[in-house]
């Protein structure tokens, strides 16, 4: 698929997903290069609307070869350069990264969990969100898609999101995508390699059959969002919360494990909580905003502000305290801590508790 392609362009994930790219990026480059020795190649992150990663971040994902030898660009969402290229499905502008765009070649890295509101992460998500404008990013998570009954972990069929998503990795001509399957340890146990969605589909097949849980109804349970890097901030907890939000009893709690030393990871998001205390009317006002007004991280909010609404929440972190009850939550520091809290708030000390080792890592089903 190389062979004469000049231009070629990797898309890969940026410092907020764990993916194995020290064992990915130098085969795909090995073999773009066995195809075309010649071919320039850049290696694009693929930030979506995520800070730009850091360049220690960068020698952690790549390793010191592939940050002495390799092009190396960062997304940025706000650019003016960027390209447009018609219309969502959705009605939306897509808005794309030039260089991505006018490459002869574009194939992308990846792996593949079940996602809160996109079904699953990988395959397409890496053009949407992952390389276009924000414009286009924020319509794509417009309220009325997220509060869509099929916005869920593990359903792509007759969801919004997704079928954005899958139509500008179409228009983009994302040719090849080799995305990986990790389990709890971070080692890879699947790999699915070739079409864009194809590819993508046999990766979804495999997860699903590993990774699927029915729900068990419980007064506490006690969810992570499985260690580093998605445990850096409360703004990423909220995807291990929905978990935890699809088995816990309406009026239970919530204990959600995330180390958090970047703190609340997104200014509007945490903005959104510490100024407004009534989540009613913080929802009503998303539903209210048009598609293609939607603020930034309105999405995060918008599910955050589910979970709260349908349960207490208890949140064991490094995060200052009271960051942790500017979103709405009881500050803790320890399972034993919490787990105390919750009983008390609940008014039970034996309230049945359901344990979710990693709440990114499992769909509720």
């Amino acid at each position: 698929m190389a062979k004469g392609k000049k231009r070629i362009v990797l898309i890969a994930s940026d410092h907020t997903r764990p993916v194995p790219s020290k064992i990915i990026i130098p085969q795909m480059l090995a073999e773009l290069r066995r195809g075309n020795p010649d071919a320039d190649i850049t290696i694009l992150i693929s930030t979506g609307c995520h800070r730009e990663t850091t360049r220690k971040e960068l020698e952690n994902k790549f390793g010191p070869e592939i940050m002495r030898s390799e092009k190396i660009l960062i997304h940025d969402c706000d650019s003016p350069d960027m390209v447009f290229l018609g219309k969502l499905p959705s009605g939306g502008d897509l808005i794309l990264n030039r260089l991505a765009v006018e490459a002869d070649f574009l194939a992308a890295e990846g792996f593949i969990e079940p996602h809160f509101f996109a079904g699953f992460s990988g395959g397409r998500k890496s053009v949407l969100p992952g390389i276009a404008g924000r414009k286009t990013v924020v319509y794509n998570h417009n309220a009325e898609f997220i509060a869509h009954p099929n916005a869920r972990a593990g359903i792509v069929d007759g969801n919004p999101i997704h079928t954005d998503m899958l139509y500008a990795a179409r228009i983009a001509r994302l040719a090849f995508i080799c995305n990986v399957i990790i389990n709890a340890d971070k080692k890879v146990i699947y790999a699915a390699a070739g079409d864009c969605d194809l590819a993508h589909r046999e990766g979804r097949e495999f997860l699903t059959g590993k990774c699927g849980v029915k729900a068990v109804p419980a007064d506490i349970v006690i969810s992570t969002n499985g260690g580093y890097p998605l445990d850096q901030n409360i703004y990423q907890a909220v995807k291990g919360m929905t978990a935890a939000e699809a088995t816990v009893k309406k009026g239970g709690v919530i204990i959600q494990l995330a180390k958090s030393d970047d703190g609340h990871g997104a200014p509007e998001f945490y903005k959104t909580f510490a100024e407004e205390k009534d989540l009613d009317r913080m929802v009503d006002t998303f539903m209210k905003t048009p598609k293609e007004s939607t603020r930034v991280d309105q999405w995060q909010s918008q599910i955050f502000a589910r979970v709260l609404k349908h349960a207490k929440i208890i949140y064991v972190s490094d995060a200052p305290d009271q960051i942790v009850r500017d979103f709405h939550m009881t500050p803790a520091h320890s399972i034993e801590e919490a787990v105390k809290r919750a009983e008390k708030l609940l008014g039970n000390p034996n309230a049945g508790i359901v344990a979710i080792p990693d709440g990114v890592g499992v769909m509720v089903l």
